[in-house]
């Protein structure tokens, strides 16, 4: 068994709002740059290259992020693009069904995005040792042997080994409380659940097909029926009828070919504040910090967790056993054996409408991102930053006039047919109607200052007319 007759599987879906206000819907923890300015998909996809090329699932919404991070990570990336999130099993169904119609028993490696798994050579080593169970008909999951009573994790209990070090699935459980927990840590048969799996095409499919058939003929639909888009890969027919489960209850649940491997080194999930605070830098007296290291100052604190930003100075005082997490339009203060409550603050925030429960401020774009500094009635102020060589769509709003002014490197302006540079500390005026699009030819990043005026600011006044990331509604 060589690396090369593995193709690894990303699944980048999830919202990560256990790390709120950090991670949001809008922009999950997979993509945030967390650990040295690399963000966990990026570490992901480095860890994974050396098998060559990579399948990832993903959605509309989150394609570019995914890109970008390839593109970073210098590596080949074809994305099956999910048109709604439904779960583990129907993407891992897409997976199987795309990869069986090359070779039917090519061996998949699915790899959530957001885990933090620092020793890829070990990585690499713990699959091929394993691999070999996989093409035998297998499916072969990983369990991480627990280090405390944590009620975070699924757990697998395992069976009869069949193997050095491998046992046959026994059970799939889930978070249990404080108790069970206990009992799971002592019984020396349980392991924490990493969701990572490695399993034939044709077994999988097999397999969702005998359990779940009314997903297996919607995702197999889907994929007969795709359309390619570049590297971009859009299932078609009737992927809504999948119904939208976990592979565990699923399949592994069910399944007798179940083969449970011993996980090889570190591993976590990076499921909450304090198992983030692991990627952090380590002060005395257990304090860490996040972020943007130099606003922060720690005097007197014991086992304070802070994520700082380029915004403002944080200080704490005499503090002890909590996790603050300041970002630019919302502030977490929390003891730090809560932080696991955070989701459920998150969901009544989402049903009070609070915008902050699922956008950040910074909205990333294909083409770069905008912040939202100040807004009123009648007028929004945004700053905007253009990758080198992106460019906006050509659009027009029917509600407000813009004003640009360029603060750093160069932009390209077409308005109404006419084309003209603009330099640092120059602007221009985008009148309401007019057709408009900028450009950043240059070799650094643009940055403007956009001030939005008229009776009507929201995002869906915009009339898209071309657009080079797709954009433009069909």
């Amino acid at each position: 068994m060589t690396i090369k007759e593995i193709t690894p599987v990303v699944l980048c879906g999830g919202s990560g709002t256990r790390l709120w206000p950090l991670s949001r819907k809008g922009f999950p923890k997979q993509f945030i740059p967390v650990y040295h300015g690399k963000s966990l998909l990026q570490l992901t996809f480095e860890r994974l290259s050396s098998f060559g090329n990579i399948l990832a699932l993903s959605g509309e919404e989150h394609r570019f992020f995914v890109e970008e991070a390839a593109e970073k990570s210098k590596v080949n990336l074809t994305q099956i693009l999910e048109p709604i999130a439904r779960d583990t099993a129907p993407a891992m169904a897409l997976a199987a069904c795309h990869a069986r119609q090359e070779n039917p028993e090519s061996i998949l490696l699915f790899c959530p995005a957001d885990h933090f798994i620092p020793d890829n050579d070990l990585f690499r080593k713990m699959v091929l040792e394993a691999a070999y169970y996989a093409k035998s008909g297998n499916i072969v999951t990983f369990g991480v042997r627990p280090t405390s009573p944590s009620t975070a994790y699924g757990y697998i209990e395992t069976g009869d080994e069949v193997g050095p070090g491998i046992w046959k699935s026994a059970k799939f459980l889930e978070k249990p409380d404080h108790e069970t927990a206990m009992a799971f840590l002592s019984s020396g048969k349980h392991l924490w659940n990493a969701g990572i799996f490695l399993v034939r095409a044709d077994v999988l499919a097999d397999a969702i097909a005998r359990f779940e058939p009314q997903t297996f003929d919607a995702c197999s639909d889907a994929i007969a029926s795709a359309q390619l888009d570049g590297h971009f890969l859009r299932p078609g027919g009737q992927f809504k009828d999948a119904m939208a489960k976990s592979i565990d209850y699923a399949v592994m649940e069910r399944a007798e070919n179940v083969l449970v491997a011993p996980f090889q080194g570190v591993w976590s999930d990076v499921g909450s504040w304090n198992a983030m605070s692991d990627l952090g830098t380590k002060l005395q007296n257990g304090n860490c910090v996040l972020g943007v290291e130099e606003n922060v100052r720690m005097v007197n604190s014991e086992n304070t967790v802070v994520h700082g930003t380029d915004r403002r100075l944080i200080v704490t005082l005499g503090t002890k056993d909590l996790v603050v997490i300041d970002t630019p339009d919302a502030l977490l203060v929390s003891a730090s054996a809560e932080v696991e409550a955070i989701k459920n603050v998150v969901r009544d925030l989402a049903a009070e409408n609070h915008g902050q429960a699922l956008d950040h401020r910074r909205v990333a774009r294909p083409w770069g991102d905008y912040d939202s500094i100040d807004h009123s009635d009648r007028y929004q102020v945004k700053r905007i930053t253009v990758k080198p060589g992106a460019q906006l769509s050509l659009q027009r709003h029917h509600h407000r006039a813009e004003h640009w002014i360029v603060v750093k490197g160069s932009a390209l302006v077409t308005c109404d047919g006419k084309k003209f540079l603009l330099g640092e500390n120059q602007s221009t005026y985008i009148p309401v109607g007019a057709v408009h699009r900028m450009e950043n030819p240059g070799k650094i990043p643009l940055e403007l200052i956009e001030v939005q005026s008229g009776s009507y600011l929201g995002e869906d006044d915009i009339e898209r007319l071309d657009d080079v990331y797709g954009r433009i509604p069909e």
